[in-house]
């Protein structure tokens, strides 16, 4: 690695990960058609709550938060990954990767602190039914949701200066898809090994702690749907929750795989995190949808279909 000057590169050049050259046009119209139907698909779940004064409850919120985070989410690399399929060595500015870093870290931390307040919500709504309504209050989500915005963004801050603040010489070559953390530290000048650390423990902590979370208000919630009686009054309440915990399973499994081996030199790397960034924001309104009859009969409705 060239370190003599270390200077700030002004662009850098994401390789992306091998193709055949003959997949060029199809893997360009996958993600484009990929990239729509995320768009599409959370904008109408959006505008189904929206227009369903019936839909106007925490959960329904929560879910609206969700898909604004997924299209975002999206939006910050999808279109990069698919300049790169046009251009094969797709260049990105300094300033730039430095923006794409930030929020990519930023969302994924929120929809990590969000996917553990839906868990609360069904925990509440499940086994404190009769204080529900008093706990859970429009006060309390929007704080709640302010809440996962400003850990997103303290936790990305920290992590996008403690990357930053390394050196950096002539080399700007990323072998990745896009600009992350683990691919940047690679063209380091630098002992990155206490900020692959850093990285290991940081995203390690929140994942596990919000995963530790969702797991014990889970265990309480199938405690409190095996003591209901009636069998419609079960089957609704898990109804509820396996959307959700769907989610959270694809969600969290590439996260797992790609960020707590920091060191991993695996050229599947690059396709786990396209899972995550493309696949599964899209993935979450047909979850959402197709599991939740609340959600199905608002469709209708809005479609001008019978809901019935």
């Amino acid at each position: 690695m060239d370190c003599s000057n270390q200077t700030i590169p002004d662009n850098f050049v994401l390789s992306g990960f091998p193709y055949p050259e003959e997949f060029t046009l199809p893997l360009i119209f996958f993600f484009s058609v990929m990239f729509a139907l995320t768009l599409a698909g959370n904008s109408l779940i959006i505008l189904v709550v929206i227009s369903d004064l019936r839909l106007h409850k925490p959960m329904y919120w929560f879910l609206c938060h969700l898909s604004t985070l997924d299209m975002a989410f999206s939006a910050v690399v999808v279109p990069t990954v698919i300049a790169g399929f046009n251009l094969r060595e797709n260049m990105i500015s300094f300033s730039g990767c430095v923006t794409q870093i930030f929020f990519f870290n930023f969302l994924g931390c929120a929809e990590s602190l969000l996917f553990t307040l839906m868990a609360y919500d069904r925990f509440l709504a499940i086994c404190k039914p009769l204080h529900y309504g008093n706990i859970m209050n429009w006060r309390l989500c929007l704080i709640l949701s302010l809440g996962t915005i400003i850990g997103g963004c303290l936790n990305s801050t920290f992590q996008t200066s403690l990357t930053f603040l390394l050196p950096y010489g002539q080399r700007n070559h990323i072998d990745y898809v896009f600009c992350d953390i683990p691919a940047i530290l690679k063209l380091a000048c630098a002992d990155t090994k206490l900020n692959e650390l850093m990285t290991f423990i940081d995203v390690g902590l929140v994942a596990m702690t919000c995963f530790l979370l969702i797991l014990a208000s889970y265990v309480y919630i199938i405690m409190a749907i095996l003591r209901i009686s009636s069998h419609e009054g079960r089957r609704r309440a898990f109804s509820t929750c396996t959307a959700h915990l769907t989610v959270v399973a694809i969600y969290y499994l590439p996260v797992v795989y790609h960020y707590l081996r920091p060191t991993s030199q695996d050229s599947m790397d690059g396709m786990v995190s396209m899972f995550y960034t493309t696949v599964t924001p899209l993935l979450n309104p047909l979850i959402y949808t197709l599991r939740n009859k609340e959600m199905k009969t608002s469709l209708l409705k809005l479609w001008g279909g019978n809901p019935e």
